[in-house]
């Protein structure tokens, strides 16, 4: 794939993206991720984050689960303090590594007595990393169509899962199309993508999942990116491609991070003008805790606060 220039066009140059492609008639919707802090200024960072971003509005913000489960206090206490003080709708991710069946269906049951209406069923990356095999528990869930059940059969729960449009590390397009097909029937109705820069790839995925009739809504993910250097250790524990013209646009800028700060909005941007252009109504955003990013990219889309915007409380 080569760098596309960008699409945005309109009266104002950086007009709504969806009005100048003269494809959607209304707000797309919008979600963001956030991860629990280790450190109390990672803390103050994380809610500075939420504050910015929740006047926008999104439809659910998700707060991820360490591998193995390592984060599991620090993300059920994150959860419960966007129930508690926001209006927003916490999605609570939830892996089965590491975790006996009951171990997790109390996770599960604790989420929904504090309030958590929404899970991100994951079946989480092996202990070992990049390269391990995955090796269930004898008394755990194996996959995230089993996690999924297991939600939907305590509670009533929304249950998103992921997707892997390059293909997942361990598998293939074919056999992810089958998990994922799993995951929607037992009750998943909506599936996030992993992080892509190649947008061709990804219209690719959605084809062959709609060819395959599998009816589960897909998402987007989208992942602003101001150091390549960690986006490539990433990159390469999830199997995704990083362009060659991605790490050009880079190169050269390891001291100059404000350059790289406009260089990764403009690269999603046009990603997002891209996917746009193609019909896509929903995007997530991975924020990594920073908000300035994200926002930017959501006013490139068009959203903008509620004219009475209450996302968070006093």
């Amino acid at each position: 794939m080569t760098y596309l220039q960008p699409q945005i066009t309109g009266q104002a140059g950086f007009g709504p993206v969806a009005n100048a492609a003269g494809r959607l008639d209304q707000r797309p919707a919008i979600s963001f991720e956030f991860f629990p802090p280790k450190t109390e200024e990672m803390e103050e960072g994380l809610w500075n984050a939420i504050k910015r971003l929740a006047p926008l509005a999104p439809s659910f913000v998700s707060v991820t689960y360490g591998a193995g489960g390592s984060t599991r206090e620090r993300t059920h206490r994150t959860v419960k303090r966007l129930v508690d003080e926001t209006g927003l709708r916490p999605a609570a991710h939830l892996t089965c590594v590491g975790a006996s069946r009951a171990e997790v269906d109390s996770v599960i049951e604790g989420y929904w007595q504090a309030g958590v209406r929404h899970i991100v069923a994951l079946r989480g990356d092996p202990p070992g990393g990049v390269g391990a095999a995955f090796v269930p528990r004898e008394d755990g869930y194996r996959t995230a169509s089993e996690l999924v059940a297991a939600i939907r059969r305590i509670a009533p729960f929304e249950v998103s899962v992921g997707c892997y449009p390059e293909g997942h590390p361990e598998g293939s397009i074919d056999s992810d199309l089958e998990a994922l097909r799993a995951k929607a029937d037992a009750g998943a109705t909506r599936a996030i993508s992993q992080f892509f820069f190649d947008i061709e790839a990804y219209l690719r995925f959605v084809d062959q999942v709609r060819k395959a009739k599998i009816e589960i809504a897909l998402v987007p993910g989208v992942m602003p990116v101001t150091n390549f250097n960690a986006l490539v250790k990433m990159a390469k524990a999830t199997g995704v491609a990083v362009p060659s013209w991605l790490a050009g646009l880079f190169e050269g800028l390891d001291e100059d991070p404000e350059t790289r700060r406009l260089i990764a909005c403009a690269v999603a941007a046009e990603m997002c003008a891209r996917l746009a252009n193609e019909g896509v109504t929903n995007f997530h955003f991975y924020t990594l805790n920073r908000p300035d990013l994200t926002y930017a990219l959501c006013r490139v889309l068009g959203v903008r606060e509620p004219a009475s915007s209450a996302a968070l409380g006093a």
